[in-house]
């Protein structure tokens, strides 16, 4: 048996105009350094692109980094474009720059967790095995 079967897929993506991605490349190594499998699909990236990389990787988690301020409307074009490819078993987390009031709109649509810039890399773990834990097998 493949002792990578079990390890979880992770697909981290910044979507958008938004170009500072020093806080997703740490988020990426530390998840690796956790034993994930971490997929990192570069800056300027749009939501069809990255939920065709999510879908291709066969990841478990697409997570999302945003800090333009277009959270309202990259999530629901990813949440629309998991539907459109039947792959709603692909767990969405985002981090970032998203007040709470918009936070609680995302999570309603379907974005299972939003952490704040500032969340502590052993969380973003923490969550990030909860979330695919919580989902189960697929």
């Amino acid at each position: 048996m493949d002792p990578s079967a079990d390890r979880i897929r992770v697909l981290v993506a910044k979507v958008g105009l938004d170009g500072h991605d020093r806080g997703v490349k740490i988020v990426a190594r530390t998840l690796r350094d956790a034993g994930m499998d971490v997929i990192y699909t570069g800056l300027h990236r749009t939501p069809e692109e990255v939920v065709e990389a999510a879908v291709q990787e066969d990841v478990d988690v697409l997570g999302v980094s945003i800090l333009s301020g277009a959270h309202m409307t990259v999530f629901p074009r990813i949440l629309d474009a998991l539907r459109a490819r039947q792959a709603e078993d692909i767990v969405v987390v985002g981090g970032g720059v998203i007040p709470d009031d918009e936070a609680a709109a995302l999570k309603r649509l379907g974005v299972r967790e939003l952490m704040l810039q500032d969340t502590p890399p052993e969380a973003i773990v923490a969550m990030i095995r909860r979330v695919v834990a919580e989902r189960g097998a697929r």
